[in-house]
């Protein structure tokens, strides 16, 4: 039989055992920061630690010791972390430091869950970590889900600001120095999707069209698994403003609006201090579902994170706006060219793509709108996991039906669709496609489509059917993806 390796050669997974959500992301000093829910000593959702992650191109991982372990508050679930520019904790007295702050997570039989929001700081960045004597900074008496505070520095009104889950909602806190916090608002009630627990919230300001005089800051929020809904975990959005004390929606945000019409995307936060002269708003998901997180496949690991993205605020062609998403350019430096094609028949691509063995790769393409056409990757056998446009429908979809290895819950096969806004003259897709996963881009990324897969390690054939033989691909390219130096074999 043959060995299977569902570790993603360009996709960030721990060494070893568990790991869910993204963590502390933030830029200090040249390196991206990623800390995330790990359970050192098991491959199931057990004890949270922080674990701990650095790269400095957004394409190669160097994973380091745990950052965050458990104390007598409680095990340490999500939270963030930023750079105390200023000494405004008065934990850096020589020069700026990182300062996480997260939720303490404590259960005691026989007593009501409890958890409450603590910090640590670290002046080695990010090596080593010194919980805050004063721990926990907040607390509340009201929520049984009080947790994943995410904080940012609010220029406007020269104080920090803090978004955490209550329940099915969110709540705002405001302080000047981390430490000592006060009530701001409330939100969420009456308002977008409640089938399940609100988590891992964010908020942070994009400009619409990169035009300046045109911001709407964006609320993100993680909806917990319930038997209710196939879907299982997900992430949704709302568009508005946020004056430092409230989240006020837009009237685009009375629509449900998801980040991603996968399953497997989940928790995604973006990073913090990212520099003025970068300018952009980069974030990374959980590439899995609390539906069946628990049961994949495992190999002395389980989880691994989405492709870093950027996140942008676009007007459609129908005046509406969208939180796109694109892989960051970072990821180019990783490619080894194997196809490049222009203005060929679907049947010249058929006969060029019949050759190709490839289970990690990325695959562009531009065609006229209205057209259908199915691309199907990590093939072999019985085998294959369908990336297509209906054009009749004006859809995107992954079908995972064959992808590989599905019995481990009856909800992971499935077909996935994401609706096309509508398109101009042509239709371009980005797919990148890696040992255990296919994550789907269209139209610059308006339609995001994320899905886990586990295809048999021979499976690597990639073929391509299309409605209308006489289809002319505008260009067809083929990237090979090398491995990360840090990744394992």
């Amino acid at each position: 039989m043959t060995k299977q390796n569902y570790r993603g050669l360009y996709h960030f997974s721990p060494k070893e055992k568990w790991m869910n959500d993204p963590n502390g992301m933030v830029y200090f000093k040249g390196e991206y920061h990623l800390f995330f829910q790990h359970h050192p000593k098991g491959l199931t959702w057990g004890t949270m630690h922080w674990g701990h992650a650095v790269t400095k191109d957004l394409v190669t991982w160097e994973e380091l010791e745990i950052a965050l372990a458990p104390d007598e508050f409680g095990t340490i679930f999500s939270g963030s972390a930023v750079v105390d520019w200023h000494n405004t904790t008065g934990f850096f007295e020589e020069e700026p430091g990182l300062v996480a702050i997260f939720t303490h997570h404590l259960e005691v039989p026989g007593s009501p869950l409890v958890e409450t929001q603590s910090l640590a700081y670290s002046k080695d960045r990010g090596r080593t970590w010194t919980k805050h004597e004063g721990n926990p900074v907040l607390k509340h008496d009201s929520y049984l889900d009080f947790r994943d505070p995410k904080v940012f520095w609010h220029y406007e009104t020269e104080r920090w600001i803090m978004i955490l889950a209550c329940g099915q909602t969110v709540c705002l806190y405001h302080s000047p120095d981390l430490k000592s916090w006060t009530f701001g608002s409330e939100f969420g009630a009456g308002i977008g999707f409640h089938g399940g627990v609100w988590e891992c919230p964010d908020l942070f300001p994009l400009n619409v069209d990169g035009d300046a005089s045109r911001q709407k800051w964006i609320l993100l929020v993680s909806i917990g698994d319930d038997p209710a809904y196939a879907e299982g975990s997900r992430t949704q959005y709302f568009t508005g403003n946020f004056d430092g004390l409230t989240f006020t929606p837009d009237q685009e945000s009375n629509t449900v609006r998801w980040l991603d019409h996968g399953r497997d995307n989940y928790a995604g936060v973006s990073w913090s201090d990212i520099p003025r002269e970068d300018g952009r708003r980069l974030f990374i998901g959980w590439m899995s579902n609390w539906k069946y997180a628990n049961l994949t496949p495992a190999e002395g690991f389980r989880g691994a994170m989405t492709l870093p993205r950027e996140l942008k605020l676009q007007t459609g062609k129908d005046g509406g706006i969208t939180l796109v998403q694109k892989p960051v350019q970072e990821l180019e430096s990783a490619r080894v060219p194997v196809l490049a094609l222009a203005n060929v028949t679907g049947a010249e691509a058929v006969q060029a793509l019949g050759s190709l063995q490839l289970d990690s790769y990325e695959l562009n393409v531009v065609i006229p709108s209205g057209s259908s056409l199915a691309f199907k990757v990590r093939t072999a056998g019985l085998e294959e996991t369908v990336v297509g446009v209906n054009g009749v429908r004006g859809e995107l979809y992954v079908d995972r039906t064959k992808s590989g290895l599905h019995d481990f819950h009856e909800q992971f096969r499935g077909v996935h669709t994401a609706k096309l806004q509508s398109p101009g003259e042509s239709i371009d897709l980005h797919i990148y496609v890696d040992r255990s996963s296919v994550e789907v881009f269209a139209n610059g990324g308006q339609a995001v489509i994320t899905d886990l897969i586990y295809p048999d390690a021979e499976s690597k054939g990639i073929s391509l059917a299309a409605d209308d033989d006489g289809l002319v691909l505008a260009s067809l390219t083929v990237y090979a993806l090398s491995p990360s130096a840090k990744a394992l074999d």
